[in-house]
């Protein structure tokens, strides 16, 4: 963990910030920022920071205070005082993005594709990342174990791939500080990145709500075998209400794979655990970012329906397709890069104002014209292309449900697709398979998601 300076010796009454406000960290710019920790009873605390000081009174040995939005910067040295003085050095101001969710988040820099070439690179010192380390709990808690750590070459190997690529994409464009809260767990269900309170409204969830409350009285130093990472609620109470309610501005998240057979039930879940997360935060519908799961033998159309689905059910969200990245035989691609690419290209869109395209064609209508169904889009940008020959992936289905080959041809912003037999189209489908070879993308490179006319 990140060292602090402690000036005095009265630990009877010491006061502590919470492990997020340590040397190196980063705050979000522009917003109120919450600053908490723990001292005695009634102690009196002061924080003084970037010529702010605030004051308060602790209660219940806990403490909260709120700094005034701030301008990026840095480096800036924050003073908690009580009975002792605690200095924490290095601090930036800057952009501050929550990562999470499992694996394939957690994959680490030094095992990607182009990790040799992009190493010597990686010296960003005003990048940093909170990697919180895994916990599980039956209630939440308060505190995060883990530490600020500045990007360079040396240390770049251990940080999330995506978080390091979204973040770099984003210094570049922007010029300031950028701050990456890490807190992911490999092979994990959304469950149990949900609280239990984030289940409530779902008839469908109420499984899992009750499995959350089933734990809650147990001894969390004697767990008996009855709940681990995949209960409910469990990485929520030990991974992500310890860094509520930090001042971030936005969350990224790549996760999925474990709920791969649940796929109609994420439909539910993926966006209540979004609204959940909102809700504890209480900044609003903060921006979240999610990555598709990438092609993969054992990895349905139905899950990629459901997070493409996600994207009218939650505010203020974009995915990253991954159609073109993924490995038929291996659930962890090593093609990050371009995920971290393509979720900073929604940020920079979506959040910071600039003017580009940053999703691929999205299915938009059809239209049935004679023996041909005609299909629109949003997010051409500069026109619709297919990759490397014709256009592949397609299938068509008449009134009997059965689907066949189609032939797609692109005209001007539209498709048009027929297919040998289908008199009367009913359905199209665009990469309707566990992995898909497909290859429609617009003009800036950006691949289409997968989809389903019929959707049930």
């Amino acid at each position: 963990m990140a060292a602090v300076t402690v000036s005095s010796t009265f630990l009877h009454a010491e006061v502590k910030p919470n492990a997020l406000f340590t040397d190196g960290a980063v705050l979000q710019r522009g917003q109120a920022v919450p600053v908490w920790g723990t001292a005695n009873d009634g102690e009196r605390v002061s924080i003084e920071f970037n010529g702010q000081k605030v004051e308060t009174t602790a209660q219940g040995g806990k403490w909260s205070v709120s700094l005034k939005p701030l301008e990026a910067g840095g480096p800036f040295t924050m003073t908690i005082s009580g009975e002792n003085t605690v200095t924490v050095n290095d601090v930036m101001v800057g952009e501050v993005w929550v990562c999470s969710g499992q694996s394939n988040m957690e994959w680490n820099f030094n095992a990607t594709a182009t990790a040799d070439a992009e190493r010597p690179k990686a010296k960003y010192p005003e990048v940093r990342m909170f990697t919180v380390n895994k916990s599980i709990a039956v209630l939440p808690q308060a505190e995060a174990a883990g530490s600020w750590v500045a990007c360079s070459p040396e240390t770049v190997n251990g940080f999330s791939a995506v978080g390091y690529f979204f973040a770099r994409d984003l210094y570049q464009e922007l010029g300031i500080p950028v701050g990456m809260i890490h807190t992911s767990w490999g092979g994990t269900p959304a469950q149990a990145w949900t609280s239990v309170e984030g289940f409530e409204g779902h008839a469908e969830l109420k499984g899992y709500q009750d499995a959350a409350k089933s734990i809650q009285g147990m001894d969390p130093a004697k767990p008996d075998g009855k709940f681990d990472q995949n209960t409910a609620s469990t990485l929520y109470n030990g991974m992500i209400a310890p860094i509520v309610p930090y001042a971030i501005k936005g969350s990224i998240w790549y996760q999925g794979e474990s709920n791969s057979g649940q796929a109609k039930e994420y439909r539910t879940l993926f966006p209540a655990m979004i609204a959940d997360w909102r809700a504890k935060w209480n900044q609003g519908d903060f921006p979240f970012y999610f990555v598709q799961i990438a092609p993969h033998k054992d990895m349905s159309p139905e899950i990629r329906e459901a997070q493409l689905l996600t994207l009218a059910a939650s505010e203020n969200t974009a995915m990253a397709v991954t159609t073109d990245v993924g490995d038929a035989e291996d659930i962890h691609p090593r093609q990050k890069e371009p995920v971290g690419q393509r979720l900073a290209l929604a940020a920079r869109a979506l959040v910071y104002g600039e003017k580009i395209e940053y999703s691929g064609p999205h299915y938009e209508s059809m239209k049935a014209d004679g023996n041909k169904a005609e299909l629109t889009f949003s997010h051409v940008g500069g026109g619709l292309v297919a990759k490397d020959g014709d256009l592949k992936g397609f299938t068509i289905a008449g009134a009997d449900g059965k689907f066949v080959p189609a032939i797609a041809e692109i005209k001007g912003d539209r498709i048009v697709v027929s297919g040998e037999g289908v008199a009367e189209p009913k359905a199209v489908r665009y990469g309707w398979t566990n992995v898909p070879d497909v290859n429609l993308f617009n003009k800036e490179g950006i691949p289409a998601s997968p989809f389903r006319t019929d959707v049930d």
